[in-house]
């Protein structure tokens, strides 16, 4: 069976065989454009292997789309049929965020952090990149940072023959991350989790979109966090986040450990100078402690 076939089962609409064309959004799977008879589709796909990750993608779309704030690409079909598994979307013609689109960005992102739940995780599992990541719920926040994912990380580190000394730092910042919450609480937000500037664009109107998403309730700083990691994001979306809902003052002293989840997870999947750049963080933040 055909991938536009398996489509058009799924969709209960013809998809036209043929009218596949690759496009950019996914280093891990393939992407394509379909037509169908109600229009275009966002088509991400691979083997039958990538069902559960695809339905993990949808539920965290779907789940971004409660919060009524940023826009979310409608899912539109998420399957495995004739050897292939796929998640189909509505198609949105993106294009790089304008400093108007960030900013509403910035308010709207304020928007979606204010949907809360009573515990940190979330109700299934799903993948930072095409790392596993566990989000089992807990009550505390520093149990939940340290347990469901600077461990993890150090652990799959270790198997990717990471030295003693960043294992041994990582260790040791996962036993005091206490201090870095003495005088701050956070409370479970619905966070993006994979916010960094190729996961969000614009749509014709300048509104912003959100994709690609590793969903979880956590601390909203931990968003923040890693739109700093790898730029992405103006002036004007930052003054906008803060202006809807003010950042802790100490906001900033915690940017590093939250990115350290992400380096170490850039290490354990492309390996290359994220170690150092890892190292380098956790020792950065254990002296901070002194």
């Amino acid at each position: 069976m055909s991938l536009a076939a398996a489509l058009s089962r799924a969709l209960g609409t013809e998809v036209a065989a043929g009218s596949e064309r690759s496009v950019g959004g996914g280093s891990i799977n393939s992407c394509a454009r379909f037509e169908s008879a109600t229009g275009p589709l966002f088509v991400k796909y691979g083997n039958p292997s990538s069902l559960e990750t695809f339905q993990a993608e949808a539920d965290g779309l779907a789940e971004l789309a409660t919060a009524r704030a940023v826009r979310i690409p409608k899912v539109l079909a998420v399957s495995a049929l004739g050897g292939i598994a796929f998640l189909a979307l509505e198609w949105i013609d993106l294009r790089r965020g304008a400093a108007s689109s960030e900013k509403r960005l910035g308010e709207l992102l304020a928007a979606q952090h204010r949907v809360t739940r009573d515990k940190f995780g979330w109700r299934r599992d799903n993948t930072i990149g095409s790392t596993p990541q566990s989000n089992r719920e807990a009550a505390d926040w520093v149990e939940f940072l340290r347990e469901q994912r600077l461990r993890p990380q150090l652990k799959l580190a270790k198997n990717n023959s990471a030295g003693a000394d960043l294992l041994d730092s990582g260790e040791r910042l996962c036993e005091q991350l206490a201090h870095f919450f003495t005088d701050y609480r956070p409370s479970p937000a619905l966070l993006h989790g994979d916010l960094w500037g190729g996961n969000w664009g614009s749509d014709a109107s300048g509104q912003p979109v959100l994709f690609d998403p590793a969903v979880y309730f956590g601390d909203r700083e931990a968003d923040l966090a890693m739109t700093r990691l790898f730029g992405g994001f103006g002036p004007s979306f930052y003054s906008a986040y803060q202006s809807a809902w003010p950042l802790d003052p100490g906001a900033t002293s915690r940017v590093a450990l939250y990115n350290l989840y992400h380096v170490l997870n850039h290490f354990n999947l492309f390996g290359g100078g994220y170690l150092r750049q890892a190292l380098d963080m956790s020792q950065r933040l254990l002296a901070e402690l002194k």
